[in-house]
């Protein structure tokens, strides 16, 4: 029983750190309020995690997750490739739809958190692994088998650093209308020809 508790104070911290982070971004959010949106206290916080910053970590850890699963479940669908490209954009956008401009120059810009390095590393991490799901798709017609699987791990990459382009934010007004143009460019471009006609 006490371990059950403890796993849903665990889960009520990472879902209300990930709501507020997602909302303000990392620096305008306190450890204070975490725990009184978690309804925990702060020793409860302290037993979990050292700092903001580690709980940063988790919370991108785990959305990374949900999204790599979610990938898979359209890899592993029935439905067409126009259909499945289709649910590959719409799950890009609904994963950062709601992020704050500010978490998303935290994760991917802001040296001062750690962040960025974490997610580089994960990202690197993940890298081989990716490499399966994208030849996965190179055998399910679902990308042109000319490209290699390297190259859109590559390309995924630079996504990450344009993002964060003040220029380009700039021309699209928000980060999230940039991620629309770059996910669909990045879809569109290395889907098999003869599917989009």
């Amino acid at each position: 029983m006490i371990m059950q508790m403890e796993n849903k104070k665990y889960h009520q911290i990472l879902q209300s750190a990930r709501n507020l982070f997602w909302k303000y971004g990392l620096k305008r959010v306190s450890v204070e309020e975490i725990c009184r949106e978690a309804g925990v206290s702060k020793m409860t916080f302290y037993r979990f995690f050292p700092n903001k910053i580690e709980l940063a970590k988790a919370v991108f850890d785990i959305a990374v997750d949900e999204g790599k699963q979610k990938f898979l479940d359209i890899l592993a669908d029935s439905t067409d490739i126009q259909e499945k490209i289709a649910s590959m954009i719409d799950l890009k956008l609904k994963s950062t739809n709601d992020i704050s401009p500010e978490f998303l120059m935290d994760l991917y810009k802001n040296p001062e958190t750690g962040l960025k390095e974490h997610v580089e590393k994960a990202s690197a991490a993940r890298w081989n692994e990716l490499i399966r799901y994208f030849r996965l798709g190179l055998r399910k017609g679902i990308f042109r088998k000319e490209i290699k699987p390297e190259f859109l791990l590559y390309y995924s990459r630079k996504i990450g650093e344009m993002v964060t382009d003040e220029n380009l934010i700039r021309l699209y007004g928000s980060p999230q209308h940039l991620i629309r143009e770059l996910t669909t460019f990045f879809v569109y471009g290395v889907s098999s020809r003869n599917e989009l006609k």
